[in-house]
């Protein structure tokens, strides 16, 4: 069986590739970083720590790696691949769109059969909007046959990889946690088995879950990490007020998931505490730049902070910790990050009413912009004492 990858990076070796290879597929990884697709075809393997107690190791084998500029070669390996999957970040799809149009086209043209494209990304809806991508690149009747032969399954995605560096540039350190949830009402042909793999008829929930536990979590940690001068969220999760917002926050999103979809308080209680003890674990120390950077994008109006905040106000709950986080998320001055950068240019010339319309999504006078507001004035006291 044969797997493509998009993303040799730390999450495509450390998560999805080693899962992949563990149920039997040969991975071909694709990535424009030309050292890394030589490091992997000279040495067709890699190793995956768990930072855990003796950091315990595993060997990925059996894996080559095509250059992404190289469309012809990609598009070759998807014609004849069992599976493709990619974790490149939201903002990339676009640019493997058309890559994988062509390896369908090909395939389309040689024979019909099935094929699920899987998008492991941080967003909702990602494999739907990579087929928006991939389906700008395709002829009607290609649309046509890609329609009944070409699945673009949804997937929830957790695991915490930090930013890190070693001597062996292809080892990476990977928490032992992780969830991998695929919506199979979305799949096509013969659902593949993959230990470790979740299928759902219905990916909402879980979707939700991950992005207003996990990812509003570490987006509360961050920015306000950042606003009292920490470096990495473990070091920030030592704080007793950054603690104290942050199960704030998940208090909030998991009463709002309570309500939507039924989850037991008392399961999902449970889920929150292991998350909190995740970001506490030294070994995986990530940093908090990386965690807070693209602010605008997480501050979307369906995103981590200001997704759940508009919920929790349409049933009558006060977002107090999730509009802080959002006070933060705009305060985040990082000058190397590019929309940090644009954040802080719309705030001296346009106000922080108007920046907040504009990045967040919330209405003017919408009630959820009080609260911020009052939050904003919190947190200037709480960056004055540290």
């Amino acid at each position: 069986m044969l797997a493509v990858h998009f993303g040799a990076g730390n999450i495509g070796r450390g998560f999805i590739g080693q899962l992949l290879q563990k149920a039997g597929y040969e991975i071909v990884f694709v990535d424009v970083n030309a050292a890394l697709v030589d490091e992997l075809n000279e040495r067709k393997m890699y190793r995956v720590q768990l930072a855990t107690t003796g950091k315990p190791e595993s060997v990925v084998e059996g894996v080559r790696a095509i250059n992404g500029q190289d469309v012809a070669a990609v598009a070759e390996a998807i014609a004849t691949a069992d599976l493709v999957t990619t974790a490149v970040g939201p903002n990339i799809l676009p640019h493997i769109a058309g890559a994988i149009a062509a390896g369908i086209t090909w395939r389309l043209s040689v024979h019909a059969k099935p094929l699920n494209v899987i998008a492991c990304e941080n967003m909702i809806g990602g494999s739907e909007k990579l087929k928006e991508h991939v389906y700008e690149h395709l002829t009607e009747s290609v649309q046509a046959g890609a329609a009944q032969w070409i699945g673009f399954p949804n997937a929830a995605v957790d695991r915490i990889v930090p930013l890190q560096q070693h001597d062996d540039k292809l080892l990476v350190i990977v928490e032992p946690f992780f969830e991998w949830v695929v919506d199979s009402s979305q799949m096509v042909g013969e659902v593949p088995s993959i230990e470790g793999v979740t299928y759902v008829e219905d990916l909402a929930p879980y979707i939700e879950r991950k992005l207003f536990t996990v990812n509003t979590g570490h987006a509360v940690i961050a920015y306000l990490g950042y606003q009292l001068g920490m470096k990495t969220i473990d070091e920030a999760m030592r704080d007793d007020r950054i603690v104290q917002a942050t199960r704030g926050a998940l208090q909030e999103t998991g009463a709002l998931l309570a309500a939507k979809y039924g989850f037991d308080p008392q399961v999902h209680g449970q889920y929150v505490e292991k998350i909190l003890g995740r970001y506490t674990n030294p070994l995986l120390s990530d940093d908090i730049v990386r965690v807070a950077r693209s602010p605008i994008r997480k501050l979307s109006q369906h995103d981590r902070l200001v997704g759940p905040a508009l919920q929790c106000m349409e049933k009558g709950m006060n977002p107090e910790y999730l509009s802080l986080a959002i006070a933060a998320a705009l305060a985040f001055d990082y000058p190397e990050d590019a929309e940090s950068a644009r954040i802080q240019v719309s705030l001296k010339e346009f106000g922080w009413e108007n920046t907040l319309h504009n990045c967040t999504g919330i209405p003017a006078g919408h009630p959820l912009e009080e609260i911020v507001r009052e939050q904003a004035r919190r947190l200037k006291e709480w960056s004055g004492s540290h």
